[in-house]
């Protein structure tokens, strides 16, 4: 087909863009309306809500919201709100906690809570002489040029910490960087961190125009390059920890002394193979974004500051480790992470607000800790299946419903299935030929699901 390019699309109605949508690439199709508006919310105010949330929408894409209890996390019980598609997240964070429960639950420490922004520029004059009139100077001049930004947010113990001239010219010709130091207690700051920014350039280029220090060549040097926050955020960071005699940790078969072989050597795998480090920090990623998401945080930023941090010391690893000393197993997880729990989506949603309800409204600094113990779990619960029962038992078992809806199974079906596997590990070729068998078919492809 050949298609034009479409004009005004942003000023057509909902229904007049779903219209486009349908004609221009779904071939008329009447079902694909249906699909779109089905999961419209029949509150309109709360759909407009929705809608606002972004642009050009068209319907709202939902993801199952569960729930993983029993999380005991400084001595407090939890039940964590959990947004995530992939089967066995929950049950497996779950699974963790429970099993932490007995042996002492979960323990967090906020090691900072430091954010940083960036005026990125350019600059062909002498660095020293640049340097020497930042800090007599200029440096002064940009915390009292933000002060007016800045008043709430110092009124609620925040504000900017610190500023830095970076020379960074070692790696590329004239630039440099001013680094700002942020403190923003129990919001993102996200807003707040690039107004100061952007006023801190302001500040720079009228500063540098009236130097009488430089020369005009060298003020008309000075690029603006950008104004941003770094979402890297490594004095931004939380501990999550387990520990317990070595002695509690057998399974099954498997003594306490062969789990923590097996264990240990999981682990350390992955703190020296990237390969390996990226399944497991992805794992560790499932518990994380699950709850971030649930929480109205941004989990694109979570996880390209977490994978920024894997990889620090100069190669990718775990973002986890374990240790055992004096017969006392110890794993832990040091996770930068920036989060708020106001502004944005955390005083709209509703479904936000209930799951920041749920857990005791906490600040900011407490949602980094549950958000740390939910990967930590999630992680032990991984490995502790890998080294001792594998993990596509658990796993597909619970994927074996997902199977059983795109095959559009009955109920009657579904349970037989349920038996079926009760002593067997779920594959989906083995339920693809007992559905076949069932059905007293040959092939998939003789049921015309879907047609």
């Amino acid at each position: 087909m050949n298609r034009q390019p479409v004009e005004g699309f942003s000023k057509l109605s909902k229904e007049g863009k779903i219209e486009w949508l349908v004609n221009e690439y779904l071939q008329g199709d009447p079902k694909a309306i249906n699909t779109l508006k089905q999961y419209w919310n029949d509150d309109t105010d709360l759909q407009q809500l929705h809608d606002d949330f972004s642009e050009n929408t068209i319907s709202n894409f939902y993801m199952p919201f569960g729930l993983a209890p029993n999380f005991l996390i400084n001595d407090q019980l939890y039940t964590i709100p959990m947004a995530v598609e992939e089967s066995s997240v929950v049950a497996a964070a779950s699974k963790a906690a429970k099993f932490w429960l007995e042996r002492g639950g979960f323990k967090t420490t906020v090691l900072s809570t430091t954010k940083l922004g960036h005026v990125h520029f350019m600059f062909s004059g002498s660095p020293a002489q640049l340097q020497a009139i930042f800090q007599n100077t200029i440096k002064a001049q940009l915390i009292e040029d933000t002060n007016e930004i800045t008043h709430n947010m110092r009124g609620r113990g925040g504000g900017i910490i610190a500023l830095e001239l970076i020379d960074k010219t070692a790696e590329l010709a004239d630039y440099f960087q001013i680094k700002a130091s942020f403190e923003t207690v129990d919001s993102m700051g996200a807003n707040f961190i690039n107004s100061c920014l952007e006023q801190f350039a302001k500040t720079l280029r009228s500063l540098i125009d009236q130097s009488s220090e430089l020369n005009h060549q060298e003020k008309e040097s000075l690029q603006i390059v950008m104004c941003i926050l770094s979402n890297y955020t490594p004095d931004c960071i939380v501990r999550a920890e387990v520990s317990c005699p070595v002695d509690q940790l057998a399974e099954g078969e498997v003594t306490s002394e062969e789990f923590i072989e097996k264990f240990s050597r999981a682990v350390r795998i992955a703190e020296i193979e990237p390969y390996r480090a990226t399944t497991h920090n992805k794992g560790i990623m499932n518990g994380i974004d699950a709850v971030v998401i649930a929480t109205g945080n941004d989990f694109r930023a979570v996880e390209a500051c977490a994978h920024t941090y894997a990889s620090k010391d100069g190669h990718y690893s775990s973002l986890t480790h374990c240790e055992v000393k004096d017969g006392i197993f110890r794993f832990w997880l040091d996770l930068p992470i920036a989060l708020g729990t106001i502004g944005g989506l955390t005083t709209l949603h509703p479904l936000v607000k209930l799951a920041l309800s749920v857990l005791g409204k906490p600040s900011a600094s407490e949602l980094m800790g549950i958000v740390a113990v939910a990967g930590l779990a999630q992680n032990f619960g991984a490995l502790r299946s890998l080294v001792t029962t594998g993990i596509q038992k658990g796993h597909m078992k619970m994927h074996l419903m997902n199977i059983l809806n795109q095959l559009e199974a009955t109920e009657e079906e579904k349970n037989h299935f349920l038996i079926f596997f009760k002593d067997k590990t779920v594959s989906h070729h083995m339920v693809i030929q007992e559905f076949c068998q069932l059905r007293g078919v040959n092939s998939i492809e003789e049921l015309n699901l879907n047609k």
